[in-house]
């Protein structure tokens, strides 16, 4: 008698093993018709699919940069016309354009942008009068001179009266400006005046001979580092600036006198850079009465409908400062020697 056979032999044995409770023994077996190039097959894929990954991603970043550049390129276009008025111009309404914060070149109190809304509130038929809204410690000279040379020929040009309105400061540069308006108004309690001319620095040549340390500056020029702060500063030089700042001031002066005319109460401290509240500048004669920008348009104007000018940067301009185009403009600033009315 023989001994059964512990394999199946022939294909019949392996099929009534692979139908019966061998099938439960089954081994996962490398496909045949690979042969000995299965690892080679099954790298190629890993490989592939990896590519396939690697372009779906690529193609992900170039779209995300794409929604970027249109995003930037519809801000721009937005941007390209500054802040103004969009209200109905040809009806009455009294014209208001702000003059607020740091009276300065590039800045929304800069002569550029001021001098452009001013134009337009005195162009528009329906403007009735301008109003200057302001509430500004100074700053320039410079722009301030030419915000107040504007004012003189736009009213001679468009015979439109233009008031002034004071909120909660109008000194320095700011007041070279409102002298060039027919009327100022203030509130009792606003910080205006301070007709004088600055200008600041510091000086480190103590420290430096203290601490041992030598500066080296080279210039081309008796006179062209002295204002440097690690410079010894001469007679000479100091009285050269001193005279520089005279000059200024008195041009300021001039420029109150001819604005404010014989309204003006001069006293030995009026043009000493000292400032007044409001209620005192009316006395002193550097403002005319009390009033906001209501009371000027229902009361004085006789046109309740207010219409704003100002103009301010523009949606371009404000991301390209946001993203850093301005990174290191406040330590420029900060190292600036120039002639201030603050």
């Amino acid at each position: 008698m023989t001994e059964p056979n512990s394999e199946p032999t022939t294909a019949q044995e392996v099929n009534s093993v692979a139908n019966g409770t061998a099938q439960s023994r089954e081994v996962p077996q490398s496909n045949p018709s690979l042969g000995a190039n299965w690892e080679r097959v099954t790298l190629e894929k890993l490989v592939m699919a990896s590519l396939v990954e690697q372009r779906v991603a690529r193609r992900w970043r170039n779209g995300i940069r794409i929604a970027w550049i249109v995003l930037l390129a519809a801000a721009v276009w937005l941007g390209m016309e500054r802040g103004g008025t969009t209200a109905d111009v040809t009806k009455p309404h009294t014209a208001v354009v702000e003059i607020k914060g740091e009276i300065a070149s590039g800045s929304e109190a800069s002569a550029e942008l001021i001098v452009a809304a001013m134009r337009s509130a005195f162009e528009d038929e329906g403007s009735k009068a301008v109003v200057l809204l302001i509430n500004s410690p100074g700053g320039s000279p410079v722009q301030a001179g030419i915000i107040n040379d504007e004012i003189r020929r736009l009213k001679a040009k468009h015979n439109k009266p233009i008031y002034a309105v004071v909120e909660e400061t109008c000194a320095s540069a700011a007041y070279y400006i409102a002298v060039g308006a027919d009327q100022i108004f203030v509130d009792k309690a606003s910080v205006v005046g301070s007709i004088g001319v600055l200008m600041d620095g510091f000086g480190f040549t103590g420290l430096m001979d203290k601490l041992g340390v030598e500066r080296r500056l080279m210039t081309a020029g008796e006179n062209k580092g002295f204002m440097d702060p690690f410079s010894t500063q001469t007679e000479k030089q100091r009285a050269f600036a001193q005279a520089m700042l005279d000059q200024i001031h008195k041009q300021f002066i001039d420029v109150v006198k001819t604005g404010r005319g014989n309204r003006l109460k001069e006293t030995p401290e009026t043009f000493s850079g000292l400032f007044w509240t409001g209620q005192q500048a009316i006395e002193l004669g550097l403002a005319d009465q009390l009033g906001n920008l209501d009371y000027v348009a229902r009361e004085v104007v006789k046109a309740e409908e207010i219409v704003d000018y100002t103009r301010k940067d523009n949606v371009a301009e404000r991301l390209v400062k946001r993203f850093g185009a301005s990174i290191g403009a406040g330590a420029v600033q900060s190292l600036k020697v120039s002639p201030a009315l603050r």
